[in-house]
């Protein structure tokens, strides 16, 4: 178990470094993919965090929690991110941008984060209490990475700017009448 504690580590530290790469590769922007990724680590630090407060050790069910909360929680990313720049290509506002990708791409991650959560938390009805925690800790992770998608990482993209400057309403640019 150490050995596979240790491996795992050093495992998820470079999975973060080439998703990293890659969404900078995918986005062409640094700080862009810098941003993004915050909200795809969570779910996995979250979920490693509670299982070491809880005193839950790793095994072979548990340690995979990490691979797959990992690769869903990219994958929203990924999809809201993109969403979020069409969006905001339209009329340069990041406000705006964000409440579109929420009615579109949004409603999507929403819908399907919940069947995935659903499908793991059935294995809480399990006999076997690695299963148990496979599926509690896989939904909880689901709903960590769904909520950063939908939360945390629109935040992120409204406040830090990664598209440029916001172009002000036509409104805000003319003059009032007197």
């Amino acid at each position: 178990l150490k050995s596979l504690f240790d491996s795992q580590i050093k495992t998820l530290g470079l999975v973060f470094l080439v998703i990293y790469l890659m969404l900078v590769g995918l986005f062409r922007s640094l700080y862009l993919a810098l941003i993004a990724i915050g909200p795809a680590m969570l779910p996995v630090f979250l979920i490693l965090g509670t299982m070491g407060w809880l005193d839950i050790s790793l095994d072979m069910m548990t340690i995979m929690i990490a691979s797959v909360t990992c690769g869903i929680a990219v994958d929203n990313m990924i999809q809201y991110t993109f969403r979020y720049r069409e969006e905001f290509a339209k009329d340069h506002n990041y406000f705006a941008a964000m409440f579109r990708s929420h009615n579109s791409i949004g409603l999507a991650i929403l819908y399907a984060s919940l069947t995935i959560i659903a499908g793991f938390g059935i294995l809480a009805l399990s006999r076997f209490i690695p299963t148990i925690y496979f599926g509690l800790f896989t939904s909880m992770a689901m709903a960590a990475g769904f909520s950063g998608s939908l939360t945390l990482l629109p935040m992120l993209l409204t406040l830090m700017k990664p598209f440029g400057r916001t172009q002000p309403h036509a409104a805000e640019t003319q003059k009032p009448e007197r």
